[in-house]
């Protein structure tokens, strides 16, 4: 597993990976910026916690993948 593997742009995981973790931000900003219901801010809370391990698993799937054939090409020019 190589931390380097992580930074795959021609994956959509990676993307989406970005995504997930820049709405955990959000929604933990939101959580914590305004005096929410208890209710909403228990489900902003949740879905924060979700997105950001879903982030990291998916995170964890690119740096075990290999890097595709495409990705390796365009890297040894």
């Amino acid at each position: 597993m190589k931390l380097s593997r992580l930074y795959q742009p021609r994956k959509p995981t990676f993307w989406l990976m970005i995504v997930l973790n820049l709405l955990s931000t959000v929604l933990a900003w939101i959580a914590r910026n305004y005096d929410l219901l208890p209710l909403v801010a228990l489900a902003v809370g949740v879905l924060a916690v979700a997105n950001a391990v879903i982030g990291i698993l998916l995170a964890l799937h690119l740096m075990r993948d290999a890097p595709s054939d495409s990705a390796a090409e365009a890297g040894g020019s």
